[in-house]
């Protein structure tokens, strides 16, 4: 092993080692986070035999602990989002982590927004700051901000009537507290929006397959604290909207940063109840939005999901459920969005007009010779 990776949480873990494995380098990488045993991962990590490993600090802190790898070739340190991962709740834990890795040649901090104070013991030394960020431009000017007034507190109601307005296009709506994403998404649910939630409180599953029904376009409305702020790389987010005010700038940063990713154009709304006012660090040129009185009802998204009780420990592979839907469920290839295949199941996202017929054609046949559970996820 030669180089670790501390990120914050799993999801950054999982996507960035699927990065890395998905440009066929001969890297080797593995994925480390809590909500599996150290003992399943030991194992893994001892046939994979990685290069890099992308770790969460207290599976990392675990694993050493354990002497679950040898520390001693380790060369290269990075801190993804170090403002976060050392925050003073987390500092004892980073500290314990930095002290065990002596071979340490190069530390590398990396973060969309800066620390005002690097804690001695990462022990930087002599550095070189690279910055990539315009001093003058606090977010690009391809994002648009806008202001929409709600006549009450309760903002709800003129949150649907914003997500009515913007129709299909991907929005993510931030909030606080974990109660208020429950809240929120449950009040747009049986209003009639296909939403995903996520947040610290949810169970590891129960958040990345709400996140996968998001980035694979079954949902068009990702409702989340600010731990949706940070290392999701999803695609194509059109908006964000703010629900609750950020708690500072740096929050803002990161949420306004989820939207107009590389080259794309963006739009992030602050939705005002009437004692609420837009920050004094929010710099950007801000326009009113006005929601019609007359609204269309909700926008479906366009793909959906279907669950298939089978995968990498059946042997099933992408190109074995491309070739059932497409032979069985009368798919044409364009009909067929993402696919994930884990160890024990599958899943595919197809275009939302297709899923009845698709339902009935493969009801009851196999998948390489395997009978097993198909159906929709809602």
């Amino acid at each position: 092993m030669q180089a670790i990776i501390i990120v914050p949480g799993r999801e950054l873990a999982l996507q960035s080692a699927n990065v890395l494995k998905s440009m066929n380098t001969g890297i080797h990488a593995f994925a480390s986070y809590g909500g599996r045993t150290t003992m399943e991962e030991h194992k893994a990590i001892s046939q994979i035999k990685p290069h890099i490993v992308f770790a969460t600090p207290g599976k990392l802190n675990d694993h050493i602990d354990k002497d679950n790898f040898n520390t001693k070739d380790v060369k290269f340190l990075v801190i993804d989002e170090f403002d976060k991962c050392l925050e003073m709740g987390f500092q004892e834990e980073m500290k314990a982590i930095i002290d065990k890795l002596r071979s340490v040649k190069r530390r590398i901090l990396v973060s969309a927004t800066d620390a005002e104070i690097i804690p001695d013991f990462v022990n930087i030394g002599r550095s070189c700051k690279i910055d990539y960020l315009s001093s003058k431009e606090q977010i690009p000017k391809r994002i648009k901000v806008y202001k929409v007034n709600s006549p009450t507190k309760d903002k709800l109601e003129t949150l649907s009537g914003l997500l009515k307005t913007v129709g299909e296009k991907s929005s993510i709506v931030f909030l606080n507290h974990r109660e208020s994403v429950e809240r929120t998404a449950d009040f747009l649910y049986n209003n009639g929006f296909v939403v995903s939630s996520f947040h610290g409180g949810m169970e590891q599953k129960a958040r990345e397959d709400s996140l996968y029904r998001f980035s694979n376009g079954s949902t068009n409305i990702f409702v989340c604290t600010d731990l949706g702020s940070r290392g999701l790389d999803i695609p194509d987010v059109e908006n964000v909207i703010h629900y609750h005010i950020p708690e500072n700038e740096d929050s803002y940063i990161h949420r306004a940063g989820r939207t107009a990713r590389w080259k794309s154009d963006g739009n992030t709304y602050f939705i005002l109840g009437p004692e609420e006012n837009i920050p004094d660090y929010v710099n950007s040129v801000i326009e009113n939005f006005s929601i019609p009185e007359e609204l269309p009802a909700p926008a479906l998204p366009v793909m959906t999901t279907l669950y298939i009780g089978k995968g990498k420990n059946d042997k099933i592979s992408k190109g074995d459920i491309v070739g059932f839907l497409c032979k069985k469920g009368k798919l044409n290839i364009g009909d067929i969005g993402k696919i994930d295949v884990r160890d024990r199941y599958s899943y595919v996202a197809i275009k939302r007009t297709t899923m009845n017929a698709v339902l009935d054609l493969i009801c009851g046949e196999k998948i390489k010779g395997l009978k097993t559970i198909i159906e929709q996820i809602k």
